[in-house]
């Protein structure tokens, strides 16, 4: 019953997607046949240092979603405090209901069934906005965010580069 709940409400909001683009990104599913897996194309927001790059993730979907959230991993190169090593986002949206317990986030920060996937991706354009230095996924990049400046608009910009490439 739950899959089936969340495979019409996935193909809504992919609908209402196709019939209202929101500027700064794309999505569509990777496979016309499973409606929980979606490709994501980001554009690097104006004015930061992202802007210019065109970045594709992947958005997975449990067959309980809406009551738990989805995963969001990069697919190309990303260098974020917010971003795994491996691509993963961590964004307090998609972290699971509830009380947090390392006590960081409040409940109200965290995943909640009224995020939608345009939600979602405007909450990452955000981070690429304005990164979380505070509570990073990736210590290194939260550590030049900080304290080396140069040397993360470097790899930032080596980023942004290698995605326009892949165009």
């Amino acid at each position: 019953m739950a899959n089936n709940q969340a495979s019409l409400l996935l193909q809504k909001q992919l609908k209402d997607l196709c019939k209202r683009p929101v500027d700064g990104f794309s999505a569509g599913l990777v496979d016309e046949k499973n409606v929980f897996q979606w490709s994501v194309s980001i554009m690097g927001p104006p004015d930061t240092l992202y802007d210019g790059g065109f970045f594709n993730a992947i958005m997975t979907f449990p067959e309980n979603y809406p009551v738990s959230p989805p995963t969001v991993k990069f697919t190309s190169e990303m260098w974020h405090p917010n971003v795994y090593s491996d691509g993963r986002v961590c964004i307090s949206i998609l972290h699971p209901p509830g009380d947090d317990p390392t006590g960081y986030e409040l409940a109200s920060e965290r995943w909640t069934p009224v995020h939608t996937v345009e939600s979602i991706v405007l909450s990452i354009i955000s981070m690429l906005s304005g990164p979380n230095d505070e509570s990073p996924a990736n210590v290194e990049a939260a550590k030049e965010w900080r304290d080396n400046r140069a040397e993360f608009r470097k790899k930032v910009s080596r980023c942004v580069r290698r995605s326009q490439e892949m165009l």
